[in-house]
């Protein structure tokens, strides 16, 4: 996959300082769309079990990140059992855009202000490549999942839910 080398968003920028090997994949955002992976999926035609959104949930008081399959949503327990923790519920989405630096439908797991715990669904380890937001809404970048857990510094569990 050819490597983005200077500029971009601040995901494209993290990957390419930690030599990750990643392809750029833009498409049209239609401003009245809300379901924004699938928006994706379809865009780019890609199945939207490969396509992975990035969710904030609050843990026991604390942001953590989970990225599951468009095509399902976040289970709540498993994420806080994944990171030790009791409680979750959706984080305020201004709050998360305040803690990552992204724009809701555009919130990269890779790039964030900070960075948060983040757990990826165990089935994005089933394909070769994965995508996820670029950063903004319509650019997501591709990229295998071992090297976004590598660069989110992520761990991996069942958290998604169909």
């Amino acid at each position: 996959m050819p490597k983005k080398t200077s500029g971009g968003t601040p995901a494209t920028v993290a990957l390419t300082r930690a030599g990750v090997e990643f392809t750029i994949r833009e498409y049209t955002h239609d401003p009245r769309v809300t379901s924004y992976g699938l928006e994706a999926a379809e865009a780019l035609g890609v199945e939207p079990e490969r396509v992975l959104k990035t969710l904030l949930a609050d843990v026991d008081g604390r942001l953590v990140v989970g990225v599951v399959p468009v095509t399902g949503q976040l289970d709540l327990k498993a994420l806080a059992r994944a990171v030790g923790g009791r409680r979750a519920q959706m984080a305020d989405p201004a709050a998360a855009e305040r803690a990552t630096g992204y724009v809701v439908g555009g919130i990269s797991p890779v790039g964030q202000r900070r960075p948060h715990p983040t757990v990826v669904d165990a089935s994005a380890l089933e394909h070769p490549t994965v995508l996820v937001s670029g950063g903004r809404r319509g650019l997501d970048v591709e990229l295998s999942p071992a090297d976004l857990v590598a660069v989110t510094g992520a761990t991996t569990a069942p958290v998604a839910r169909p």
